[in-house]
């Protein structure tokens, strides 16, 4: 009964040295963000016509509406070299918690010797050889780690949320792949339409060239007017050039995106006249969804890596100790290597203490600590960024439909400006310089819509990113 309990106690005070963690208890940092979005006349309220979604939870294939882009989108994701780097780092952090974790058991191994020797033998005045032959088979356990400070737990915790952070920054990678791929394809889009809006104009520029030309052999106009209109119209051929090569560019980029070469089926002409995207995202965000971020929890699990490692530098500053143990059979012939009477066991436990280390546990542990402020800083940084970008896009959206309106009016009147000025110019009622000016108002504004209609759709795009979404 006294044996009995004595090895209880003894099991009793192995487990409670076992449940020793030496890191500090981790507690999320308070969010160094307001607890609701910024307010302001830039700030406008959420528009009518449904609940607003939540972007965490809504795909991306929900979110998009034109089938082209999700195509490209979904092309982009199964061939994008950078999204690829991604999985093979998820994939490297989940082999490296695997090593680290396999500390925590012992690795057993099994083993079988032969020794052979031969030794010179004095007997009675007599030498002679002595040949021995020793066979040995066993089934052990060496130098087994038995964790009773939490140091292998630690550096285990550590590795697993190393793990956690690189599928959080392959999630990051694929919401920033979604939300570029998308903003670049708008791009396309809006460069198509200014080239189509450029060769429009050079072909109004032309005509009109064309009739100082004439009215000029009559004498009716001016060199000054043939000159001014000429000038209209190269301008008009400079803007065909350029947008050109934007359209290309455009699709250089997209093709690199995509991870191949996309086809024409899947490429804009022009600016949608409908919706890209899902229109109905909330108009204010609760600063506690940022952190369904992924590059936000990506640095969460980084900071809860550096509270463990903490824990583990703290555990080397205790007793390390660590278990051999071997259970085998032993025999002076290969025939009686399994027989009764030939086993053989042996323990080996030691304890390791350190006494005069020079300083190095000591190092070890301010710099634990040193990275987890750093850790601490960087999450921190995290959350503001993402609370600043949310804000931004807001301001952006919430003042982007006045916007849109007003040069939408403006594109209409300088086209009516236009149209009158020119049937006056051809009835003769006015000189060319009115034309002159509506023709270049037409062109600024037109162009100045197309921005402004691209912006809108980029700022839908990254307010969605902004706020957590493209993930599924």
């Amino acid at each position: 009964m006294l044996r009995n309990i004595k090895a209880m106690s003894v099991a009793s005070l192995a487990l409670t040295l076992a449940a020793c963690d030496m890191a500090p208890k981790y507690a999320r940092p308070e969010l160094p963000v307001p607890q609701a979005s910024p307010e302001g006349p830039a700030y406008a309220a959420a528009a009518d016509g449904g609940a607003a979604i939540v972007p965490a939870d809504t795909a991306w294939r929900d979110f998009f509406t034109d089938p082209r882009l999700v195509r490209v989108i979904e092309t982009s994701l199964a061939n994008n070299r950078d999204l690829r780097i991604a999985v093979a780092n998820v994939e490297q952090a989940r082999a490296q918690y695997k090593v680290q974790r396999a500390d925590l058991l012992p690795t057993v191994g099994a083993t079988g010797t032969a020794t052979y020797s031969e030794q010179p033998l004095v007997q009675f005045g007599q030498s002679q050889r002595l040949n021995t032959d020793v066979y040995q088979a066993q089934v052990g356990i060496s130098s087994w780690e038995i964790d009773l400070f939490g140091r292998v737990r630690n550096l285990t915790k550590a590795a697993q949320e190393q793990y956690f952070a690189s599928v959080e920054n392959r999630n990051a990678a694929q919401t920033a792949l979604v939300a570029e791929v998308a903003t670049a394809w708008v791009n396309m889009a809006a460069d198509q339409e200014l080239l189509s809006i450029a060769r429009a104009l050079a072909t109004a520029f032309k005509e009109t060239l064309d009739l100082n030309k004439a009215r000029f052999d009559k004498g009716i106009a001016s060199e000054l007017e043939v000159r001014e209109a000429q000038t209209s119209y190269d301008q008009a051929r400079a803007a065909i050039a350029s947008a050109t090569t934007l359209v290309a560019q455009d699709q250089n980029a997209l093709n690199l995106l995509a991870g191949t070469t996309l086809g024409s089926e899947d490429l804009p002409s022009a600016l949608p006249e409908g919706h890209v995207t899902l229109d109905n995202l909330p108009a204010e965000l609760p600063s506690t969804l940022l952190l369904r971020r992924p590059d936000i929890a990506s640095a969460e699990h980084q900071l809860i890596a550096a509270n463990a490692n903490i824990g583990a530098a703290r555990a080397a500053f205790f007793p390390q100790l660590s278990l051999t143990a071997a259970l085998g059979t032993v025999s002076l012939g290969l025939s009686g290597l399994f027989k009764s009477g030939s086993d053989t066991w042996s323990v080996a436990p030691s304890a390791t203490l350190p006494i005069f280390d020079f300083g190095r546990n000591k190092g070890n542990l301010r710099y634990a600590r040193a990275t987890y402020d750093a850790m601490l800083a960087t999450y921190e940084k995290s959350v503001q960024t993402g609370f600043r970008e949310v804000a931004d896009a807001l301001a952006r959206r919430g003042t982007m439909t006045d916007q849109v309106e007003a040069q939408t009016s403006q594109r209409d009147a300088a086209r009516k400006a236009y149209d009158l000025t020119q049937a006056r110019f051809r009835a003769g009622v006015d000189g060319f310089l009115p034309t002159l000016v509506s023709q270049r108002t037409l062109s600024s504004a037109e162009q100045s819509l197309v921005t402004t209609r691209l912006a809108r759709l980029t700022n839908m795009i990254e307010l969605y990113r902004a706020m957590g979404g493209g993930l599924k």
